[in-house]
């Protein structure tokens, strides 16, 4: 657990560095608001690292995007003697100066290019850290008199307290993202926004951070507000950065600065904005989900809202409404979570599995079928049945018993007459085929995931009448009218009181195909009728459903379209942070045609099947925009 020092002295240890628009003026302020306990401390745009030096923190991670930063660090903490050694050979002159400047960093001995960062930091002008736009250092020699090129004990003080450290040369979004935990305390200094237009003191790499990078870094200290992290952010008084961080305390310091020729001119002034942790506790004030929902069956299915249920619950209950609409209803759960409320629910879905679905547990108010009944369509058939499964899947996803079973229990099942019994039977044997296979998705064939789990092992008679039991056990009345239709979003004409949705996720690092992994039980939905088999896939899986959500563009126009096809109702819509059209683009879009837009933002994993295989991560925020 990282403690706050209680010592008032400043700069228990020196840094290593004179940093141009580093913390020393404001480290008495920033010692005041370090929170007293916390877990590890992180620091990714490291700089100087006046505050880190004089903290000490136990636990650390620091990190910045200049490589030579890094290297001089990492080297100080590994072997300071050898840093020492090549420093004391360094002399503060003026041609001295300009031939070590000129020398590539990428040809040198890291320890002797750590000894040059030093050097030129404690000769240069002001210690300014400036490269041009090919990462050339390009600041001119100081002409001090006698500069402390080596100050030794600094660099043995330094090197104690860095070999605690994770020592990281990457961008900021990825170091927080890999590193940053709940409890930990994160320092966040920027380069900063220009007070004039004559300021260009920003480029401490070759990368510029401009306006939009500012934005981003404020999404992103929400979301470690949200995670639960401790947050000080330092700034230059500029009417943005009081736009961005408005809702957090913001404190406006004077300080001097060091970047200026005429001295009399070196003040201004320095925002600290102290963000404190949002706790995970808040979610306990969130609704108790309706014991009715928990009946739902599970589904591993790409998407699936089942986590954000609570969240979904506390949003709709601000507003009163009687009727709502899944327009993307997927596997149902947040339907079937309003007809638990009490509210008239229409769903919508283009994929037939879905509509079976919400077929059988949200239209259905009262219909079950009996285990007797579904017994009986495991009995094959005496008269000549449709083989289409065993002809066209042999060898892929089941074994031949298996697939003969699903042509019995296809034939069975439309032989039914009630349409709820025969909803009911058709989503069991939708379930039991991703029961009985690996990772419930069909993108692959064969046994290659099979881990083993107990569901693997259950026969599939058994998996179709334990889904049976599931799925009549959903069933209830709500008192009301609730609709299933299967059918594009854009054509529904149906309006409601609010409107709930949960489109395809257009991304560069995942993708929307419902159809490539679940083409197998889309295909048992509507019995492959009007579906086009793509003989030439090892698969056999069908040609994807037409979607205006595979492409940015598209996702663009059908966002619009929808918002202004819906924008006399409440819209409620789940999106994903690393999707586009991105949240600013979606807030525009809702903008136009609503005066009240929020989001809310939920730290979120996605199960394995919604990622691209080169994908490593699927941690993401999930986004909930209410429009009004």
């Amino acid at each position: 657990m990282g403690l706050k020092s209680e010592k008032s002295e400043i700069f228990q240890t020196r840094p290593i560095l004179k940093w141009a628009g580093g913390k020393t003026q404001l480290l008495r302020e920033l010692n005041e608001r370090v929170p007293q306990k916390f877990n590890k401390y992180i620091e990714p745009f490291f700089g100087g690292g006046a505050l880190y030096f004089n903290l000490n923190p136990e636990k650390s991670v620091i990190a910045d995007l200049n490589p030579e930063l890094v290297n001089l660090y990492r080297c100080v903490a590994l072997a300071p003697d050898e840093v020492i050694g090549h420093l004391n050979g360094f002399m503060n002159d003026h041609d001295f100066f300009y031939q070590i400047r000129a020398l590539d960093t990428k040809t040198l001995d890291p320890f002797f290019a750590a000894a040059r960062t030093i050097f030129l930091n404690k000769t240069c002008f002001n210690g300014l850290y400036r490269v041009n736009r090919n990462g050339s250092f390009n600041v001119p020699f100081g002409r001090y008199k006698n500069p402390n090129i080596t100050d030794s004990e600094a660099i043995y003080h330094a090197s104690a307290i860095l070999r605690n450290a994770v020592i990281v040369h990457g961008d900021y979004k990825i170091v927080l993202r890999e590193y940053a935990e709940e409890g930990d305390f994160i320092f966040l200094d920027p380069p900063y926004l220009p007070v004039s237009q004559y300021s260009d003191f920003k480029r401490y790499t070759k990368e510029q951070f401009y306006e939009e990078d500012h934005r981003e870094l404020a999404d992103e200290v929400n979301r470690l507000q949200s995670k639960g992290c401790h947050v000080i952010l330092t700034n230059s008084n500029n009417p943005l950065v009081h736009e961005l961080y408005g809702s957090h305390k913001i404190e406006v310091v004077q300080t001097k600065r060091y970047i200026n020729s005429d001295s009399a001119k070196r003040t201004g002034e320095d925002v600290i904005v102290t963000i404190k942790p949002r706790s995970k506790n808040l979610l306990k004030a969130v609704p108790v989900i309706p014991n009715q929902v928990e009946k739902y069956p599970a589904t591993r299915w790409m998407g699936s809202k089942s986590k954000l249920l609570p969240h979904i619950q506390e949003v709709s209950n601000r507003f009163q409404f009687n009727t709502a609409m899944d327009l993307f209803s997927g596997s149902g759960i947040v339907g079937y979570l309003f007809k638990s409320l009490g509210k008239e629910v229409i769903s919508n879905d283009y994929m037939a599995l879905s509509a079976t679905f919400t077929k059988a547990m949200i239209e259905n108010n009262s219909i079950t079928l009996s285990l007797t009944k579904a017994a009986a369509l495991l009995d094959t058939p005496k008269v000549k049945f449709n083989t289409f499964v065993q002809d066209t899947f042999t060898g892929l996803y089941f074994t031949d018993d298996e697939n003969l079973l699903i042509d019995v229990l296809r034939h069975n099942i439309k032989k039914l007459t009630n349409q709820y019994e025969k909803a009911i039977a058709l989503s069991a044997l939708i379930r039991a085929c991703t029961k009985k296979r690996p990772r419930g998705i069909f993108t692959y064939v064969g046994e290659r995931y099979n881990d083993g789990r107990k569901d693997l092992q259950i026969s599939f008679p058994d998996q179709f009448l334990k889904a049976v039991k599931e799925i009549n056990n959903c069933v209830f009345d709500n008192g009301k009218i609730n609709t299933s239709r299967k059918g594009d979003a854009m054509t529904m004409a149906k309006h409601a009181d609010l409107i709930y949705m949960d489109p395809p996720y257009f991304s560069p690092l995942s993708d929307n195909e419902y159809v490539r992994r679940y083409h197998f039980i889309e295909g048992l939905a509507c019995d492959w009728e009007g579906l086009e088999i793509q003989e030439h896939t090892k698969t056999k899986k069908f040609k994807n459903y037409p979607t205006p959500f595979s492409s940015q563009k598209g996702a663009y126009d059908a966002f619009d379209k929808l918002f202004r096809k819906f924008r006399e109702s409440i819209l409620i819509i789940s999106y994903s942070s690393n999707s586009l059209p991105t949240l600013d683009e979606m807030v525009g879009l809702l903008s136009r045609y609503k005066e009240h837009v929020e989001v809310v933002k939920i730290d979120y994993k996605y199960s394995f099947g919604t990622q691209r295989e080169s994908v490593e991560k699927n941690d993401v925020q999930e986004y909930i925009f209410i429009a009004f």
